[in-house]
């Protein structure tokens, strides 16, 4: 199967990152290949985009750490258009070419999809199985109901992050509007955001809630309005993407006196949308942020923030997938292979710790990863700023990830061998 082409500006990432992640004298075949399947085309190419910086990033890491088996990681790219049938177009070429892992991090529509995909696949072909790296599609049913042997999640699910963004709401709020997209992970979050409210906050009104269709909606105006006669004190949307950069700058230009309660303000844009206007009163629920080493006094921290501020314009915020890459070397050389079921044997209840010093632990039962989640809001006077904006990210609420251990639903059917 053909790989779905990609923008000429990811062509040319990917090829540095491929450099970055090969030495002079190695060739392709001493690497270990993951292939990454995101939406680097269309409404949502900008957050795609931004994982493949990310990542790029941290493949030079954790290569300069010694990667794994003594050979270095590549980074294999593929263009989801955030569609679950362009996923599976890419996993099949992945197989095709004997690439032992599947990494995808945006839309839990199309991990419910490569979760299926997966398992069929592995299932009928025991000597070419690969494992799914999921990298940030949150809805908690993936590693509940739904979990899987061959699927690996290395970031927090919606339900910890309800918990920790309800925990973090202050004792003054008594009314919200629930705002989030229109599929799989939107509604998820929309019923564990109510959940956590009734459990921990009944004294807080939920005084309307809509679910918008997922990447379609250009004009704003009609929610924003439908909030305002509300008389909401607060808006709390998982919205992320264009979806919230557009209902932030619309919010703005209307003059909406309220705050936002968000959980995923902090990726690309998400500053620069609301800029000044969101100074004390935007929040977001963030695995980390920049100002996270300088608040707790981490040189080892501050080091890995002030390399990539260096040469990027936009927060370094995926922590987890340092997490993740350093959890994958370090299962595969414990196996002493790539064999998908050994890694997959080895993955379960590693733990490793990020520059800080905190703890991400991988979860046996559900292959679900407890990670420290923050609640931040955006203030002037932090060290750095977010997008040149002038404001940036302050912890308000600090989770460690043992505290986030929430009980699961997950029978999970396990292989032979």
């Amino acid at each position: 199967m053909v790989r779905r082409l990609l923008s000429i500006t990811t062509l040319a990432l990917a090829a540095s990152l491929g450099a970055a992640c090969l030495g002079p004298a190695q060739a392709a075949e001493d690497t270990i290949k993951i292939g990454y399947v995101d939406p680097l085309s269309g409404a949502f190419a900008q957050q795609g985009d931004a994982s493949l910086k990310h990542f790029a990033y941290l493949f030079e890491r954790i290569n300069a750490e010694g990667g794994a088996l003594g050979k270095k990681f590549e980074i294999v790219p593929y263009d989801s258009k955030l569609q679950p049938a362009e996923a599976l177009i890419a996993l099949k070429s992945i197989t095709d070419q004997n690439i032992p892992f599947i990494m995808h991090c945006a839309g839990s529509n199309v991990a419910a999809a490569l979760i299926d995909g997966v398992s069929k696949h592995n299932a009928r072909n025991p000597n070419n199985r690969v494992i799914y790296l999921n990298c940030g599609a949150l809805a908690s049913d993936l590693t509940n109901d739904q979990c899987d042997f061959w699927h690996f999640r290395f970031d927090a699910n919606t339900g910890m992050r309800a918990e920790t963004l309800v925990r973090s709401l202050p004792k003054t709020l008594q009314s919200v509007y629930l705002i989030n997209q229109d599929y799989l992970f939107g509604q998820t979050l929309q019923k564990e955001t109510k959940l956590y409210l009734a459990k921990l906050r009944p004294d807080i009104k939920i005084v309307g809630e809509e679910l918008i269709p997922l990447g379609r909606v250009k004009d704003f105006s009609p929610y924003i309005s439908k909030v305002k006669a509300s008389g909401a004190q607060a808006m709390i949307t998982g919205n992320w993407g264009p979806d919230l950069n557009l209902m932030m700058k619309t919010s703005v230009e209307a003059g909406l006196d309220l705050s936002y309660y968000t959980y995923l303000a902090h990726v690309v844009g998400g500053a620069t949308s609301v800029g000044a206007m969101g100074e004390n009163r935007l929040f977001t629920v963030t695995e980390f942020h920049p100002n996270v080493p300088s608040e707790q006094k981490s040189a080892a921290g501050e080091e890995f923030v002030a390399k990539w501020r260096a040469s990027h314009d936009f927060d370094l915020f995926q922590m987890n997938n340092y997490a993740l890459l350093k959890m994958l070397a370090s299962a595969i050389n414990k196996a002493g292979s790539t064999d998908a079921y050994k890694v997959a044997l080895a993955l379960e209840g590693q733990t490793v710790k990020d520059p800080m010093g905190h703890d991400y632990i991988m979860r046996k039962e559900d292959h679900q990863m407890l990670e420290p989640l923050y609640a931040a809001q955006f203030v002037k006077d932090v060290k750095y700023d977010s997008e040149k904006t002038g404001f940036g990210w302050k912890t308000v609420t600090a989770v460690e990830a043992a505290d986030l251990a929430q009980p699961t639903t997950c029978k999970m059917k396990r292989p032979a061998s």
